[in-house]
């Protein structure tokens, strides 16, 4: 019955912007007078606007308004010394060119040949984490004290006490000690600040006008060179005599040395990409839902009317995902980090006394 009930409304609308559609069409035909073409809509440069770094937190316009919050620009040039100024110079829409330089293409450049340019600029993904660090230390360090104070140990944790508690209790008994071992004492401040950063981060993210941190590729592959040396350093000799001299025969080593030699680079490009594509893509589903109110609006006002509540619709259905997602993609890259360490030092813990007593952790 439900399903039969949303056919029906989805019918509905369609005929409804496909009888919209003829009468502008019928209703030019007649010869009617043509408005000046506008320009249009481009969805996928808006998109890519959105999800790119910028020099300013761009939240609406309206008319010639523009609500931004324009950022320092830090040049240096070996030819011109540094620059200081704001974002501003270059216009709302970085159409201008200011002491030299311009936007092109979201970066900075030259616009006097032989000139070069080195951007050491505070873009809006740089200061939007930041400010995400500092939260996260303030709100850490918070309940850090309460816990000195016997509060939550003595008695029952109150404020941010109860909603931090679980999630550092569910990454030590479900990544940490399920990976890890006796060892996850060593591995818990690590495993605890990459769960956490990435996770305020992505929320940080899903706010409006804010930057898409955790969908930049530079961020996620600095989170994944880190863990990277982490699993380097966490390695023994028997990790990597598998690796050099995987237990096959004779005949298979030739393939599988190299196959094995290449994992160890494909782990931490794994945790990059895993990341980085999540991330972006929710992103672009959400500003392609809300691209099509736009889109059919430019068609026809009354279709872009009429299409705005299912567009509005699906965008907050996505957006309440994308909070879900965020937790999710914090928990694999924790728990994929915790699983390639355990890896590189597993011989280690296979080489004890089996008829010994277990050890209870």
């Amino acid at each position: 019955m439900g399903s039969k009930s949303i056919k029906s409304l989805l019918v509905a609308v369609f005929s409804l912007i496909i009888i919209f559609f003829s009468y502008v069409s019928y209703a030019q035909d007649k010869g009617a007078e043509v408005t000046p073409p506008q320009e249009k809509f481009d969805p996928g440069k808006e998109i890519m606007t959105h999800i790119q770094d910028a020099y300013q937190f761009h939240f609406f316009t309206l008319g010639n308004f523009h609500a931004s919050i324009h950022l320092p620009v830090i040049l240096y040039s070996p030819q011109k010394g540094f620059s200081v100024f704001s974002s501003s110079r270059f216009g709302e829409e970085g159409e201008e060119a200011y002491n030299g330089y311009k936007l092109e293409n979201g970066s900075i450049v030259s616009v006097e040949p032989g000139v070069d340019v080195y951007d050491f600029s505070l873009t809006k993904n740089v200061v939007q984490m930041l400010i995400a660090l500092t939260i996260l230390v303030f709100l850490m360090v918070g309940i850090a004290k309460k816990y000195k104070k016997g509060q939550g140990i003595t008695t029952a944790p109150t404020g941010w006490q109860n909603a931090i508690e679980p999630i550092i209790t569910f990454v030590r008994d479900d990544v940490a000690k399920a990976n890890l071992g006796k060892r996850y004492k060593k591995y818990m401040p690590y495993l605890l600040t990459i769960f956490f950063f990435i996770l305020i981060n992505s929320i940080f993210g899903l706010l409006p006008g804010s930057a898409n941190v955790t969908g930049n590729i530079a961020f996620t592959a600095v989170m994944g060179v880190i863990s990277f040396f982490v699993i380097l350093f966490s390695s023994n000799k028997h990790y990597w005599g598998h690796i050099v001299n995987p237990p096959v025969p004779w005949g298979i080593k030739p393939i599988l040395i190299p196959v094995e030699i290449l994992g160890v680079f494909t782990k931490p490009f794994a945790l990059i990409v895993r990341l980085f594509a999540n991330m972006v893509a929710g992103h672009i589903i959400i500003l392609s839902f809300i691209s099509l109110i736009f889109i059919f609006g430019g068609m026809n006002k009354i279709a872009g009317w009429s299409f705005s509540p299912i567009s509005i619709l699906f965008t907050v259905f996505i957006y309440l995902i994308e909070i879900l997602i965020s937790f999710i993609q914090a928990f694999i890259f924790t728990n994929l980090t915790a699983i390639f360490i355990g890896q590189a030092f597993e011989g280690s813990d296979h080489d004890v006394d089996h008829h010994a007593d277990p050890v209870i952790v």
